[in-house]
């Protein structure tokens, strides 16, 4: 992918398809080892800030390699999500729209 070609969901669940095609990985791609994968990519990714107080996590991308391992941490985390959604049929932008549609009717403004 070229930095030209504009991202989003469906071209990037693609990639992850083919990309675990070519690697004979479908086969463990069930909803639960893929539930699993992002529970572990969720937990490193709460391990960097775990320690930290509010405003050092505020700060967190002003130092590089902090800032490497959280970017890389939400691509794994997102990358998993995806994938879920791929092999549930979920569609995550439609799904994310209609959860806020009901927290908006849910909690109205004050």
């Amino acid at each position: 992918m070229t930095d030209q070609e504009p991202l989003d969901v469906a071209k990037l669940q693609r990639r992850l398809a083919e990309f675990a095609a070519a690697r004979d990985w479908q086969q463990y791609h069930t909803p639960k080892n893929l539930v699993a994968a992002l529970s572990v990519e969720a937990s490193e990714l709460v391990e960097i800030f775990q320690w930290l107080t509010p405003e050092e996590s505020a700060r967190v991308m002003a130092d590089p390699d902090t800032a490497r391992r959280v970017t890389d941490e939400v691509a794994d985390v997102l990358s998993y999500l995806l994938q879920l959604c791929e092999v549930l049929d979920v569609d995550p932008l439609a799904a994310l729209d209609a959860k806020i549609e009901r927290n908006e009717k849910r909690f109205p403004p004050s």
